[in-house]
């Protein structure tokens, strides 16, 4: 019998628990930074076009998006995203309401360039890829599929 301690140092564990998440909750709390994630904070002529186009795609399919940053300026934030038409549900703030109090924002999954950006942007398009397919399966409809 094998113990299984790092659950979620499998490769797929991860999108696994997303997709149940998913489908029990009807959307996710997408979690992302601000700063170097969707914001060229140090002037790298970066564009962050991709993690903006997927959190586009999140927000279609029902997610919530909130910004997490130490950016000192939030007006600023809250502009940048308006004019990107990066989607913001939030700005350092919970959109669930824990029965208990935490100090840890609460978000289903982080993007973030200081925290395996380059995996959770891989989980996330294989999440959006399949929440879409099994949506277009239905007809439309949204309900997604039993699992066998």
């Amino acid at each position: 019998m094998t113990t299984n301690t790092d659950f979620f140092l499998d490769e797929k564990a991860a999108l696994q628990r997303l997709l149940q998440e998913y489908e029990k909750h009807g959307q996710l709390v997408v979690g992302y930074d601000f700063d170097d994630t969707v914001h060229d904070f140090h002037g790298r002529g970066c564009t962050h076009e991709k993690v903006i186009a997927l959190l586009r795609d999140l927000r279609d399919i029902g997610c919530k998006c909130i910004a997490w940053t130490c950016y000192p300026n939030l007006k600023y934030v809250i502009d940048y995203c308006k004019e990107h038409d990066i989607p913001l549900d939030g700005v350092n703030k919970d959109i669930i309401e824990l029965p208990w109090t935490s100090r840890k924002p609460f978000y289903s999954v982080l993007l973030d360039d200081r925290a395996g950006l380059l995996q959770v942007y891989n989980d996330l398009t294989a999440f959006v890829e399949i929440i879409k397919s099994k949506k277009h399966a239905n007809n439309g409809t949204g309900a997604m599929a039993s699992r066998n």
